[in-house]
């Protein structure tokens, strides 16, 4: 995405905010993608780094919203604080859960797929000497030891990849705890 797609859409979504605001977030975002070329980044690569525009100007009017509502204490400031984190809310649970719950599922599969390899190796290593498999005892036994190597690595980068998830999913939820944490302190 090139810096002016990148801004069109980030100002689209902040549209009904203060000017000013909308001005300052404008400016804050166009300073990263000028120190991001002046680093020698091209700006598709400034714009991957900086996120979505819409999921930006989404948090960006969540938190403007929760700000409002801290200094004003009205009852209107309270009403669109809500319904701002309640979008935001929304839209994680009609993306994000779909997404969450496919790659669960995936990775679910994924561990009863190695350790039934894990049995059949076993299986392998210790019928084979018994039942005159292709290749002698000797190719069985070496055969049952590769497939339980191979599913105990399988498991090893399962487990891998399933940290590396949930402290995303835990980065993530900071994220939203960052913006409604002024709202539950006082």
């Amino acid at each position: 995405m090139t810096r002016q797609a990148f801004m069109a859409r980030l100002r689209a979504g902040l549209r009904g905010l203060p000017p000013q605001s909308v001005a300052d977030v404008v400016a804050d975002y166009e300073a990263h993608f000028t120190d991001g070329i002046a680093a020698g980044r091209s700006e598709e690569e400034v714009a991957a780094a900086l996120g979505s525009p819409d999921r930006l100007a989404r948090e960006i009017r969540a938190e403007s919203t929760m700000t409002r509502w801290r200094d004003e204490r009205s009852p209107s400031s309270a009403a669109s604080a809500v319904f701002a984190v309640l979008g935001l809310g929304a839209l994680d649970i009609m993306i994000l859960l779909p997404i969450l719950i496919a790659v669960a599922s995936t990775i679910f599969g994924l561990v009863v797929a190695v350790i039934i390899a894990f049995f059949a190796g076993a299986f392998v290593f210790a019928a084979g000497p018994f039942i005159d498999p292709p290749g002698g005892p000797v190719t069985a036994l070496l055969a049952g030891l590769g497939i339980m190597a191979g599913s105990a690595s399988g498991a090893a980068v399962l487990t891998m990849i399933s940290i590396g998830l949930m402290n995303a999913l835990v980065w993530y939820g900071r994220l939203h705890y960052r913006l409604l944490k002024p709202a539950l302190e006082s």
